[in-house]
C-alpha cells in the first residue's frame, strides 16, 4: 500500500508563489506648494470678482477718501487711493471681473471654434484643410497686437469689441493644436477598425477622435487665458481697452502713470495683481497638462 501524498505546502518556491504579481506600491506624487498657492490666489480672485456686488466696498466710481493717499485702517482704504480718491481696493475688485470676463469668454469661444476647425481639418483633410489652414495661416500673419489695435481704432472700444479681437488672435493656436492631434489620432487602431465597421467619419470624428484630442487643448487654455488677460491690459493702457469708468487692471495702470513718482503704488499694485494671476494660471496649465495629456506620459 502506497504511502500518502505529503501536503504541499505554498511558499517562495512553489509556481503559484512565482506566477504571482508583486504588490506594488501606488506612486504619490507631492504636490507642489507654488501649486496650491497658485490655485488659491486663482480661487481668491474668482471670488471677489464673483461677489464684487456683495463686499462691504464703496462704488469703483465713488471717492472714498484723499487724492493719492496711503493705505489706512478701513477697507476702502487697505491699498490706499487713487487721484480721485477712489478706493484702490474697490477698483482692483472690480476690475478683476472686468479682464477675467473678457479673458475667459475669448478663451473658451477661440478654444470651441478653433477646435472644431482643427478636428475637421485634420480629419478630412484634401481641400477642407487647404481652406482651413490658409484662414488661420492668414490670421496668423498679422501681428496680434496690430490687429487688436486696427479693430479697436475702426471701432468703438467696448466690451464687444475687444472680445471680437481677442477671440480672432487666439483661433488660429487652437486650430492648429488641434489638426495636428487630430491627424495622430486619426491613423491609431481604434479608429481603422471603426472604420472597417461601417461607421460614418463624422460618427468616428466625433466620438472617436474628438475626446483624445480634447486634453492637450484644454491643457492649453490656462495659458491662453493668461496671454488674453495680458492683452487686455495692454489695450486699456493704451486707452482702446474697456471705456471708462469701468475700471480694469490695465486701465488702472493707465490712470496711475500721470502719478507714478508721487504715488508709485498706484501702478504697483495692479501690475502685481497681473502678474500674480498669470503666473498662477501658467503654473495650473503647466500641472493640468502633465496630467491629461497622454503625451507627456508617453
Amino acid at each position: 500500500m502506497s504511502a500518502p501524498a505529503a501536503p504541499v505546502i505554498k511558499g517562495k518556491d512553489t509556481p503559484d508563489a512565482a506566477t504571482a504579481l508583486p504588490a506594488v506600491p501606488k506612486v504619490r506624487r507631492r504636490r507642489s506648494p507654488l501649486l496650491w498657492l497658485s490655485v488659491s490666489w486663482l480661487a481668491l480672485v474668482v471670488l471677489l470678482a464673483a461677489f464684487s456686488a456683495l463686499l462691504p466696498l464703496a462704488g469703483y466710481g465713488v471717492p472714498a477718501g484723499f487724492p493719492r493717499s496711503g493705505p489706512t485702517l478701513s477697507l476702502d482704504g487697505l491699498l490706499g487711493f487713487d487721484h480721485l480718491g477712489r478706493s484702490v481696493l474697490s477698483r482692483a475688485v472690480y476690475g478683476s471681473r472686468a479682464s477675467l470676463i473678457v479673458g475667459a469668454v475669448s478663451s473658451v469661444t477661440a478654444m470651441v471654434v478653433g477646435t472644431l476647425f482643427g478636428l475637421i481639418a485634420g480629419y478630412f483633410r484634401g481641400w477642407v484643410d487647404a481652406v482651413v489652414m490658409y484662414l488661420t495661416d492668414a490670421l496668423l500673419a498679422f501681428p496680434p497686437l496690430v490687429l487688436l489695435l486696427a479693430l479697436a481704432s475702426v471701432l468703438r472700444p467696448s466690451y464687444t469689441t475687444l472680445l471680437v479681437g481677442l477671440t480672432l488672435v487666439v483661433i488660429p493656436p487652437f486650430a492648429r493644436l488641434a489638426r495636428a492631434n487630430t491627424l495622430a489620432w486619426s491613423n491609431r487602431e481604434f479608429v481603422l477598425a471603426a472604420t472597417n465597421m461601417g461607421a460614418g467619419r463624422l460618427r468616428i470624428a466625433v466620438r472617436e477622435v474628438l475626446p483624445n484630442i480634447l486634453p492637450p487643448v484644454v491643457a492649453y487654455l490656462p495659458t491662453v487665458l493668461a496671454a488674453l488677460i495680458v492683452a487686455e491690459g495692454s489695450l486699456s493702457f493704451l486707452g482702446m481697452g474697456i471705456p471708462s469708468p469701468t475700471p480694469s487692471w490695465g486701465g488702472m495702470i493707465a490712470d496711475g502713470r500721470t502719478q507714478l513718482y508721487e504715488a508709485p503704488q498706484l501702478v504697483l499694485l495692479p501690475a502685481l495683481i497681473i502678474f500674480l494671476t498669470v503666473f498662477a494660471l501658467n503654473q495650473c496649465g503647466d500641472h493640468f497638462r502633465e496630467r491629461v495629456d497622454r503625451a507627456v506620459h508617453d
